[in-house]
């Protein structure tokens, strides 16, 4: 192990997360349940938040700025975690409101979070319209903290070194890679660092679902680098340790194929554990074309996401 330092964090997740053997389809698996970290925050993202959040109670924010789509689980997390510490919320949502919302933008809506929904083509820029409107909500003489999206900075990445050191001391040993599913690169980020820094040949596997595969591979080194180099880690980076696949996700990131819907009504019978349509959904179905069988040695992690099922309910029903 490499000697380093975790930055100051905020406990407001149900963590250790526990690793399960299931069986489908007659095959066993071991997957690590990052859904159940806790419920109004659950998934993976709360483990990225509780850096993000200690860091914006030291700055003295009063006020937290996020984006994601507008059944972001990143978004719905970051609205729970910040209340629960006395924030205010503001989300920048690509998509459109509704009077019939449900899953995470109903969820975002009972606790009366500050939402602004912008197009596909504005929330390119997405960050300089948060950095705008910072200036603007400061000049009033509010403190405002931004959260990239998916909570992918170098902080936020430590979530997920903390969740690899986790997995070591449940059954990481037995583990030769780590598949999840890939939106903003931070889960897989935290992962790649974690393996250089507990000297593990642990291959992490991200599947893409949002972006291309090699703009998402890119982006999760590029993250790595930026974070070696801000903390100063005594590790250089083997990027063979990390593949991202794509194929997964061809209907588009808010949308979801029948057959897909089948393999994760099918995982749900036989198991008793939800996947949702965005990410581990899709994640499961490449796990389960290429990598599942008795003697798997990928350990599979639900990032959680299970409110996205209910604004889908139409599809999982069909």
């Amino acid at each position: 192990m490499i000697n380093f330092k975790y930055p100051h964090k905020i406990n407001i997740a149900n963590i250790p997360s526990p690793i399960q053997k299931v069986t489908f389809n007659g095959k066993g698996f071991w997957i690590k349940r990052d859904d159940l970290t806790g419920l109004e925050m659950t998934g993976n993202k709360v483990r990225k938040l509780e850096f993000l959040l200690a860091d914006a109670k030291r700055k003295k924010a009063d006020l937290i700025f996020t984006c994601g789509g507008e059944q972001s689980n990143h978004a719905r997390a970051t609205a729970f975690a910040g209340k629960s510490l006395g924030f205010d919320v503001k989300l920048f949502l690509w998509g459109k409101d509704s009077p019939k919302a449900d899953g995470n933008l109903f969820l975002n809506k009972v606790i009366r979070t500050d939402l602004e929904f912008i197009t596909r083509k504005e929330y390119a820029d997405v960050d300089q319209i948060m950095e705008q409107q910072k200036l603007q909500f400061e000049k009033l003489g509010r403190k405002v903290y931004i959260v990239k999206e998916g909570g992918s900075s170098e902080l936020g990445v430590w979530g997920y070194v903390n969740a690899f050191q986790e997995i070591l001391n449940q059954k990481g040993n037995n583990f030769n890679s780590i598949l999840t599913a890939s939106g903003s690169g931070g889960t897989n980020a935290g992962l790649l660092i974690g393996a250089h820094l507990f000297n593990k040949r642990i291959k992490i596997i991200g599947i893409n679902v949002l972006y291309t595969a090699e703009y998402m591979r890119n982006r999760t080194l590029e993250l790595v680098e930026r974070t070696i180099k801000k903390f100063n880690l005594k590790i250089k980076l083997d990027e063979k340790l990390l593949e991202v696949i794509d194929g997964y996700s061809t209907e588009g990131y808010k949308n979801i194929n029948h057959d897909k819907i089948n393999i994760i009504r099918d995982f749900a019978g036989q198991t008793g554990i939800l996947l949702d349509p965005a990410y581990t959904g899709k994640a499961f179905c490449a796990y389960n074309e290429l990598f599942l069988n008795n003697n798997s040695k990928t350990l599979f992690i639900h990032t959680g996401g299970i409110f996205g099922a209910f604004a889908k309910k139409m599809n999982y029903l069909d």
